[in-house]
Parts: C-alpha cells; sequence; structure tokens
C-alpha cells in the first residue's frame, strides 16, 4: 500500500473490501431464511433447468453444509484483515510484512553463508577462480544474475557481450571484472551521421570499418571513408584499436556487440548506441561480487583448467 500517493485510496480499499465482506454475509443471511413450501397436489418449484428428458433441477435452498462452510470463509476472512495487511494501509495487528519477513531470510542466509562469502573475499580473484567450491558457487550467482542478459553459457547476445573470449571493452583483469560487475557501465556511443556526412559518407566509413578488421569491404568506398573516420578517432583511435578506459570496442578485430553488417554498422554510425550494464555492488554485495568475478575471469582464462570439479 506504500504505492499510494494519499490517504483517499487507502480508505476506498478499505471501504470496498469490508462492504464486499459485507455484501456477502448479508445475501447468504437472507438466502438461509428463505423458506420454499410445496403445497399438495402442486408440482415442484424449479430453476427452469432441464436435461436428458425429464432430469430437472428443483429450487430448493442451499445444503445447511455448504452454507456453513460459506460463513466460516466470511468469518476466516474478517479475522485475516484484522491480523494482517489487506484494508488499505492498515498494517494488521500481527504487524507482518513482506518486507519485513525478506529481510529475516536475508539475516539467516548471512548467518549461514557469511562465513563461506568472507573467506574467500580474504583471497586473490584468481585464486578463488581456482577453488572448486567458490567456482561452483560464482556459476551458480552468474546464472542467477547475469544470464539472462550473457546467456547461460555466457557467450553473449547481440548488444551483450561475450564473456568467454578475450575481446574486453574496458579490460578483462581480475579487479577491472570486478570493477565492472559492482558499480556496473554505461556505454554510450553518441549518433555520428550528422558529424561524417551524409548517407554516402556513413557507408564509406562502414566500409572502412570492415576493412580494419580484414572483412569483405569495397576498397573504393574504405578509401573515401578513411577520411572520414577522423570524426571517430577521438574514442577508437586513429588505427580504430579502441579504448578500454572509455570501453571503446576495438575495430581491428572481428568480434561485433551489435552486428558487422554494413548497414548494422551504418545504423551504429548514424543512431549510435546506448547499452548500460547495471551495479550489483549494493544487491549482491562486495563479498558475493567477488566470487561472481572470480568466475566470470575464468571463463576466458584457460576454464577446462580452472577449478576442475
Amino acid at each position: 500500500m506504500a504505492d499510494f500517493i494519499n490517504e483517499f485510496w487507502s480508505f476506498y480499499v478499505a471501504i470496498l473490501t469490508v462492504v464486499s465482506i459485507a455484501g456477502c454475509f448479508i445475501l447468504l443471511w437472507v438466502q438461509s431464511k428463505a423458506k420454499i413450501v410445496i403445497e399438495a397436489g402442486k408440482e415442484a418449484d424449479t430453476t427452469g433447468h432441464s436435461w436428458d428428458e425429464g432430469l430437472t433441477e428443483l429450487n430448493n435452498p442451499m445444503p445447511r453444509w455448504w452454507m456453513w462452510l460459506f460463513y466460516i470463509t466470511i468469518v476466516f476472512g474478517v479475522v485475516y484483515l484484522v491480523l494482517y495487511p489487506g484494508l488499505g494501509s492498515f498494517k494488521g495487528k500481527l504487524g507482518w510484512a513482506s518486507a519485513g519477513e525478506y529481510q529475516e531470510e536475508l539475516k539467516k542466509a548471512d548467518a549461514d553463508y557469511g562465513p563461506i562469502f568472507a573467506k574467500y573475499q580474504s583471497q586473490d580473484l584468481k585464486t578463488v577462480a581456482a577453488d572448486p567450491q567458490a567456482h561452483a558457487i560464482g556459476e551458480r550467482l552468474f546464472l542467477t544474475y547475469c544470464s539472462q542478459c550473457h546467456g547461460s553459457d555466457a557467450r553473449g547476445n547481440k548488444g551483450f557481450p561475450n564473456l568467454t573470449d578475450k575481446d574486453w571493452l574496458y579490460g578483462g583483469e581480475p579487479e577491472t571484472i570486478k570493477t565492472t560487475i559492482l558499480n556496473g557501465r554505461n556505454g554510450m556511443m553518441p549518433p555520428m551521421g550528422a558529424a561524417v556526412g551524409g548517407d554516402k559518407e556513413v557507408e564509406a566509413v562502414a566500409h572502412y570499418v570492415l576493412s580494419l578488421s580484414g572483412s569483405t569491404a569495397d576498397p573504393i568506398k574504405a578509401s573515401f571513408g578513411k577520411e572520414k573516420f577522423a570524426a571517430c578517432a577521438a574514442c577508437h583511435g586513429p588505427t580504430g584499436q579502441g579504448n578500454q578506459a572509455m570501453g571503446a570496442p576495438n575495430l581491428t578485430d572481428k568480434t561485433w556487440l551489435y552486428g558487422g553488417g554494413v548497414e548494422t554498422i551504418m545504423e551504429t554510425v548514424r543512431k549510435g548506441r546506448n547499452g548500460q550494464m547495471p551495479a550489483f555492488k549494493e544487491f549482491l554485495g562486495e563479498d558475493k561480487v567477488h566470487l561472481l568475478a572470480a568466475y566470470v575471469w575464468s571463463l576466458s582464462n584457460n576454464s577446462s583448467a580452472v577449478a576442475q570439479k
């Protein structure tokens, strides 16, 4: 109920809930008082429903056991709303809250697993990566929090880096990876279409970028695009080898974050890109991130020899 912007909605929900329960009780009570008397010589009253050549539904009172069961559910609902949240912003007599229960579960988990995380926190990341138990914990953390973007095999997808190769936007050293997970990254390439020129110039730059990695490109367009590439050199460098301090990709290899076709590169130059990785420092804490970083580092550093199970 914390999302209510004023007390009106709290009262609205509470009144609507109480009226609904009271309405059910009144309807049930009225129906329980109804008497159906069948006079001698008259046919029994029916609901008008008939099946199978004469099977008729009689308009008889509801069974007493069913009515008492309904009364019990109404009483249960009233007791529940007194003890637990449900009537607008009323917290209930027991003061229970899902957030509080979640915090209690976190405290219990910290008490059970805290010593394990603390043990690895004091170790070097490469040492942690070589530990089978730490590797297994890091793998579970990765599958829970990272696989949605990078895939369960960590090979990434369009716009999400492959973590199993040695191509790193910000650097692949263990501490750099840990910093990335802790603080997140915001990789932004501005639209460069206007700076490069018109569509012909953008296409020429795309062919030049392809030629940097030895990919198939039109040599004439690439030659023209080399001059226009000067607008991109501030981030990617004059030779296109990128800048890890800025997260600017190396354009001389065949690793493409969004695709390596002419049309895709033209779209990137024309519209720019904006990729964000969330920070996990507050959510996971440094001890869990330490294990996670060690696991991610192991994926591209002879993972078959690291942490043998």
